[in-house]
């Protein structure tokens, strides 16, 4: 038995499957191959994890920085004021402060990363179709449909979950130029952009301050893969819209921890470089594998993970997904729950090693099809 594993109420892989399928985390506890969440396999090294062993006992006992300290230690890194930075519990506590608190209306491309429209109070979210089958987003559509909804916020998530494909950076700039008229905001989730190629070329970081109505989202889970840590980081030149956002934190939203992490995180950039070139090599091959799936439509990606519209006459998501966990203890996602055409034929894989995406191809073959005697 994993030395994680919980003293869990199921006793069969089918109740398992049920109970995991309807949790958002804790999966290490359950021993199972996770290519569901999105992290970066290959970081952080293991001194950082020594070096937070070594002084667990003061991070523990002590309070932590405030939001400006914090915010100083994210400046250091991407090269930004501190007045420009807030900094989250987590992309997701300040997902739920624009959400939920500071936008009248806020309209989201989807399918999508379903917290932005989760998070929002009901009647405050609007749903803009990507095109199909492409599921690539028509800026000037999305502009015109903006501005006709009333929108204050406009979400563009760059690549995207859980198509994994990129905007491109002259797209955004159009789009921020259309929605700046409408004092409408941009926010521009790049979470998984370290993944993509040419990752400094294409990132709107270093342009914020030419553009007013554009924030930057960033979770550091996936990138850095520190989703127990919790930290995200919004970006801004607006100073009133950045100090609208801050005054919706909490003074210590985030832990010891994650702080002692920002603080010695500088020290392994070039690790850190490193780690991002071997997800996506790792992912390439991925992609490769997966397209040689016969009648497999296969996207491809800019991100560490690979959106599949399964063959025609294979069974349905939900179906492989389930059939993948009970047979060979492997989790993916299925399409289920997204606002889009033909959800239940479409799943989204997390690459791992080479080793485990090849495990990960043969049983996908093994199960998507039922077995006759």
């Amino acid at each position: 038995m994993n030395k994680h594993t919980m003293n869990n109420k199921y006793k069969t892989q089918a109740e398992k499957y049920e109970y995991i399928s309807k949790q958002h985390g804790g999966y290490y506890r359950h021993n199972f191959t996770d290519h569901a969440y999105l992290y970066n396999l290959y970081f952080p090294p293991k001194e950082v994890f020594t070096h937070l062993k070594d002084n667990i006992q003061d991070i523990v006992l002590n309070y932590p920085m405030a939001q400006d300290a914090l915010a100083g230690l994210i400046g250091q890194l991407i090269k930004q004021p501190t007045e420009r930075i807030i900094v989250g519990n987590g992309a997701s506590e300040i997902i739920k402060i624009l959400s939920g608190h500071l936008s009248k209306k806020i309209i989201v491309p989807v399918p999508s990363f379903n917290e932005y429209v989760n998070a929002a109070p009901e009647g405050h979210a609007v749903e803009f179709p990507l095109e199909f089958p492409s599921f690539h987003l028509n800026i000037d559509k999305f502009a015109t449909a903006a501005i006709k909804t009333g929108a204050d916020i406009a979400i563009v998530i760059t690549p995207n979950n859980p198509t994994s494909m990129l905007v491109p950076k002259a797209d955004l700039i159009r789009l921020a130029q259309k929605l700046d008229r409408h004092n409408c905001m941009l926010i521009i989730d790049e979470s998984f952009l370290d993944f993509a190629e040419n990752k400094e070329q294409i990132s709107m970081e270093k342009d914020v301050d030419k553009y007013p109505n554009v924030a930057v989202i960033k979770s550091m889970s996936k990138a850095y893969g520190i989703c127990g840590l919790r930290i995200g980081y919004m970006l801004t030149a607006n100073l009133e819209f950045a100090a609208k956002v801050r005054n919706g934190i909490h003074i210590w939203n985030i832990n010891g921890f994650a702080e002692e992490f920002l603080q010695i995180l500088p020290r392994y950039k070039q690790e850190f470089e490193d780690s991002c070139e071997k997800v996506k090599s790792d992912r390439d091959m991925f992609y490769e594998k997966l397209c040689a799936i016969e009648g497999m439509t296969v996207f491809k990606p800019d991100a560490n993970y690979v959106f599949c519209r399964l063959p025609d006459t294979a069974l349905s998501g939900p179906e492989i997904t389930k059939r993948l966990f009970i047979e060979h203890n492997i989790y993916i996602k299925d399409s289920v729950g997204k606002t889009q055409p033909d959800a239940s034929r479409y799943v989204r894989i997390a690459s791992r090693t080479n080793k485990e995406n090849s495990k990960l191809i043969e049983a996908l073959k093994d199960v998507m099809y039922l077995k006759y005697e």
